[in-house]
């Protein structure tokens, strides 16, 4: 697509996001929701601006469909210069599905995307990926991105796009988070990102386990808890309907 023609939804959905800005609390895994460990993510942030945006359903055609992007409702943090970005999708779309990635900040900045491409569909029910190493993308220190991705239903009428949005930032590795994954195993790493409040980091490591480990039911609760505790209720529920 043309970034002219998407312009105007992200626009809409950015403005969207500061009207609707609010503090926000993580919820606490119930105790009986899950067999896992507990772990919990713990925002950095208490009181940060909103930035999530989208995520409801529409009907598209015979079906409806829930759009999410796996981000906490603020900006949430990473160590990696390229992280892998995660999306969920209720139902099988049979359209081109976009995903996008621009600095937060002016609009002359917003004109100009990192990232820029069209996933072809069919793609599947459940939760996708996108490695930004793939696309040559790195997030500069201390910057803020914003990303979308949009199912695109009509070309010519972009407003009848299912978007969802979220935000990210790259940040420094502290020392004490060093430390601790210095003594973690490879099950213990996403434990440390959630509760040191490296949001997309926890759920990277979580979401490769689980590719590893596709029917490991302590791991899909893991990730479950961790979706359910920044309100993205319909994903967490795929992971617990899901695997073995």
């Amino acid at each position: 697509m043309k970034f002219a023609s998407f312009r105007t939804v992200l626009l809409s959905a950015v403005a969207l996001a500061i009207s609707t800005s609010a503090g926000f609390a993580t919820e606490p895994a119930k105790k009986g929701d899950s067999a896992a460990p507990e772990f919990t993510y713990k925002a950095p942030l208490r009181g940060a601006p909103a930035t999530r945006v989208g995520g409801g359903t529409r009907s598209a055609g015979a079906s409806t469909i829930t759009l999410n992007v796996l981000a906490p409702d603020h900006t949430g943090y990473t160590l990696q210069q390229s992280p892998t970005i995660y999306w969920y999708v209720s139902e099988r779309v049979t359209n081109p599905v976009e995903v996008t990635i621009t600095i937060m900040g002016t609009l002359q900045e917003a004109a100009q995307p990192l990232l820029e491409i069209t996933l072809q569909p069919p793609i599947e029910r459940g939760v996708h990926a996108v490695r930004l190493e793939d696309h040559g993308v790195a997030l500069k220190p201390d910057t803020e991105y914003q990303w979308f991705v949009a199912v695109v239903r009509d070309p010519d009428q972009r407003s009848t796009d299912i978007l969802a949005g979220g935000s990210i930032k790259r940040i420094a590795v502290p020392q004490a988070i060093q430390a601790r994954l210095r003594g973690a195993g490879e099950t213990m790493k996403p434990a440390v990102y959630a509760e040191s409040g490296v949001w997309y980091d926890a759920i990277d490591q979580l979401s490769r386990l689980i590719s590893a480990n596709p029917v490991d039911r302590t791991l899909r609760d893991q990730r479950a808890a961790l979706l359910k505790g920044v309100g993205l209720q319909e994903a967490a529920d795929h992971d617990r309907n899901a695997g073995g």
